[in-house]
């Protein structure tokens, strides 16, 4: 099948050659996933689920990065409710798709640019990138990392990440399970295709139905913990003072002042 560019997206780039379709994350420099991303992701892995000669879905960041995460401004208390449903529906996408997915990072993958890579069944890293979840800096949480990310890397580990906000060369997010491997920025491409060449000679049917059987436990549980993250999100940490002032302090450039409350 020849190749199908899909042009009328602002903020991601896709390229369709089957049995692999390729998603660009595209809003440079840093590829913040705002609003408009995350509807313009959501259609294209609807658009290419039903597709029955696309066997493999790579997802990958233009320029300097993978992505710094969703767009800070997205989290006042007049938006969150909406980006949360708009970026869960793009993970419960990622997570419910049969194909297989493969991310490659390059860069800063922060926050939900981390949250998206972690969710595709195979992850390759540059050694270089820079991993972290820092929402706790912000006075919030990731959902989708404290339902999902103790299974990956443990729970000491998930802790760590998600408590301290600190972030993380490639190498460690490899070391501890958040990637399957981790090469120079160089050679990322390549490992990449290695995989999928080896991918594009099995059965894209068949593939399917063992990606489905690999997660039938865990996507139990996952729908479960995400709809529990979310709801103490909405009932509990938004009603913080100091999660509106993490989020303040940020858009306006100064440190935060906690109320502790």
């Amino acid at each position: 099948m020849a190749t199908q560019l899909v042009t009328k997206y602002s903020r991601i780039a896709v390229d369709v050659q089957a049995p692999v379709a390729r998603i660009t994350l595209n809003n440079p420099p840093l590829n913040i996933i705002d609003i408009l991303m995350m509807e313009e992701l959501a259609e294209t892995l609807i658009a290419i689920e039903p597709r029955s000669d696309i066997a493999t879905t790579i997802l990958s960041g233009s320029q300097k990065a993978f992505s710094v995460g969703v767009d800070v401004a997205a989290h006042i208390p007049e938006k969150v409710e909406q980006m949360l449903a708009k970026f869960h529906a793009v993970i419960r996408a990622l997570v419910g798709s049969r194909k297989v997915t493969i991310a490659a990072v390059h860069g800063h993958c922060l926050g939900g640019g981390a949250e998206l890579a972690m969710v595709c069944d195979l992850v390759y890293t540059s050694e270089l990138a820079i991993w972290g979840f820092p929402e706790i800096k912000l006075g919030c949480y990731p959902p989708v990392a404290v339902t999902a990310l103790a299974p990956l890397v443990g729970q000491k580990h998930a802790a760590d990440l998600v408590l301290t906000g600190r972030s993380i060369t490639g190498k460690e997010a490899a070391s501890i399970g958040l990637a399957n491997s981790v090469v120079p920025e160089i050679d990322l491409e390549h490992a990449v295709q290695n995989t999928v060449d080896h991918l594009s000679q099995l059965s894209p049917a068949v593939l399917a139905i063992t990606k489905k059987a690999i997660y039938a436990w865990d996507s139990i549980h996952f729908d479960k913990g995400l709809a529990r993250a979310e709801k103490i999100y909405f009932d509990e940490l938004m009603k913080t003072e100091d999660a509106q002032e993490g989020i303040n302090a940020f858009l306006e450039k100064r440190l935060p002042s906690w109320k502790c409350k």
